[in-house]
C-alpha cells in the first residue's frame, strides 16, 4: 500500500510586522553599540552631549561652588570642548530640581570621559531592565514585541545624549512593578520620576487622589522618605542650592528659551512672554485625568490605567524635549502586547522608524519633531480600539459539557 511522502514541516514565513521590528531593533543596536565603542576614544563627543551639564555640575558641587551658575558651568564645558563647531555662548545647565544633586555629585570626582562611560552603562541598564520588567508584567509572552522599545528612538536619543529621563523611565517601570506587594519600594521608585516632575503632571494628580482614596499611604511615606533624604543632601553638599536653583528657573534665559514641544508653542502663538500659558494645556490635561480616573475609580489598574496618562502627560508637559519621550515605551508595549491586528503592529515599528531616520538628518531641537508625542497617542488609541472591538466580536467561549 502506498504511502505518503513524510514532508518536512514548512518554514514559518516572516511576516510585515516582524520584518519591521527586526528592522528597528537592528538599526538601533548598531547605533548603540557604535555610540558605547567611539565615546571613550572621542573628547569632543563626550563634551557634545548632554551629560556634560550633569559632570559640570557635578565639579561646581565638589568644589563648593554653585551648581546653577550659569557662568561658572560655560567655563567648566567650554573648557572641555562643549563650544567646537556649535555657538560659543552655548550652555548646557542642569535643570532637574535639587534632590537630583545627589546623583551629579559623585561625577565631580571623575574625569569628563570616564564619567560619561559610567553614566552611558547606568542608562543602558535602565533601559534594559525597563523593557524587561515591561515584558514580565504582561506574562512574557514570547514574541519580539518588545524589542520595539530597545529601538525607541527617544530612548536611543536619549542614551546618546546622557539625558536622566531613562532615570524617570526605570522609576516608573519599578513603580507598576511594586505598586502592588511591596507600596513601601514603589513609592522610593517615585523619587526617579521626580526627577523631572514637569513630564508628571496628569500622571500625579490621579496617583495623589488614588493614594486617599485607597489609604495606599505605604506609598506615599516611601515617596516622602526619599524625597526627604535626597533634599537633606542636596542641603548638606550645599545649603543655597534651594535659593540657586529658584534663581535659575526664573532668569530669562531660562523662561525665554524656546522648547520644541507643544506647550511651548501653544505659548508663543498667544503671548511668548507669558510663562503661565504654558502650564494651560498641562492643566486641562489634569482636569482630564481626574475626570478619567473618576469614571473607572472602582476597577482601577495602573499597569493598563497609567498608559493614556503617560501619553497625555508628555503631550501637555509644560516643556519636553523629545528624548523626554521613552516613557512612552510602557504605554505602548501595552497597547502592542493586546492588539492581533499585525498591520497595526507594523505601524507602529514604521512610525519609530521613521523617527529613527529623521534623527540622522534632523536636529533634536528642531520643532519638525512636534509629531511625535501625537503619534504615539494617537497610535495607542488606535490600538486600543481595535483591541476593544476584537474582543467584542470574539466567539463566546464554549460551555464545558457535563458527563452523561
Amino acid at each position: 500500500m502506498a504511502t505518503k511522502l513524510d514532508l518536512p514541516p514548512a518554514e514559518k514565513r516572516s511576516d510585515f510586522a516582524e520584518v519591521a521590528i527586526a528592522i528597528v531593533a537592528g538599526l538601533a543596536l548598531s547605533v548603540t553599540i557604535l555610540f558605547i565603542f567611539v565615546t571613550p576614544f572621542s573628547g569632543k563627543q563626550a563634551a557634545a552631549r548632554d551629560f556634560v551639564s550633569y559632570w559640570a555640575t557635578g565639579r561646581q558641587l565638589v568644589h563648593h561652588r554653585n551648581p546653577y551658575d550659569r557662568d561658572a558651568i560655560w567655563a567648566l564645558e567650554h573648557a572641555v570642548g562643549l563650544g567646537t563647531g556649535i555657538d560659543p555662548r552655548t550652555v548646557l545647565i542642569m535643570r532637574n530640581p535639587p534632590w537630583a544633586l545627589p546623583i551629579a555629585y559623585p561625577l565631580g570626582f571623575l574625569g569628563l570621559r570616564f564619567a560619561g562611560i559610567l553614566w552611558t552603562f547606568l542608562l543602558l541598564a535602565c533601559l534594559l531592565i525597563s523593557i524587561r520588567i515591561v515584558r514580565e508584567l504582561h506574562g512574557s509572552p514570547p514574541n519580539r514585541i518588545h524589542w520595539l522599545g530597545f529601538g525607541f528612538t527617544p530612548a536611543i536619543i536619549c542614551l546618546t545624549m546622557g539625558q536622566t529621563s531613562l532615570l524617570a523611565f526605570l522609576g516608573l517601570v519599578l513603580f507598576l512593578r511594586f505598586h502592588r506587594c511591596h507600596p513601601f519600594l514603589a513609592g522610593g521608585a517615585l523619587w526617579l520620576c521626580a526627577l523631572k516632575p514637569h513630564l508628571f503632571l496628569p500622571f500625579a494628580a490621579v496617583l495623589a487622589l488614588w493614594i486617599v482614596l485607597t489609604r495606599s499611604y505605604k506609598l506615599l511615606a516611601g515617596f516622602a522618605v526619599a524625597l526627604a533624604f535626597t533634599s537633606a543632601i542636596a542641603s548638606l553638599i550645599d545649603p543655597m542650592a534651594w535659593r540657586d536653583y529658584a534663581h535659575l528657573m526664573r532668569s530669562p534665559s531660562v523662561e525665554n528659551q524656546f522648547i520644541p514641544c507643544l506647550a511651548d508653542v501653544f505659548r508663543y502663538l498667544f503671548h511668548p512672554h507669558e510663562v503661565w500659558l504654558q502650564y494651560f494645556p498641562a492643566a486641562l490635561a489634569c482636569l482630564w485625568a481626574l475626570i478619567h480616573f473618576w469614571r473607572r475609580r472602582a476597577h482601577w489598574d495602573w499597569l493598563t490605567g497609567s498608559s493614556s496618562l503617560i501619553l497625555v502627560s508628555l503631550l501637555a508637559a509644560p516643556y519636553s524635549w523629545l528624548y523626554d519621550q521613552c516613557l512612552a515605551i510602557p504605554a505602548l508595549l501595552d497597547a502592542a502586547y493586546v492588539i492581533r491586528s499585525r498591520k497595526l503592529l507594523g505601524a507602529l515599528a514604521l512610525l519609530i522608524l521613521a523617527a529613527d531616520l529623521e534623527i540622522c538628518f534632523v536636529k533634536v531641537t528642531s520643532t519638525l519633531f512636534l509629531w511625535t508625542a501625537p503619534a504615539w497617542l494617537a497610535w495607542f488609541l488606535f490600538a486600543r480600539a481595535a483591541a476593544a472591538k476584537q474582543s467584542a466580536s470574539a466567539p463566546p467561549a464554549p460551555s464545558p459539557i457535563a458527563p452523561v
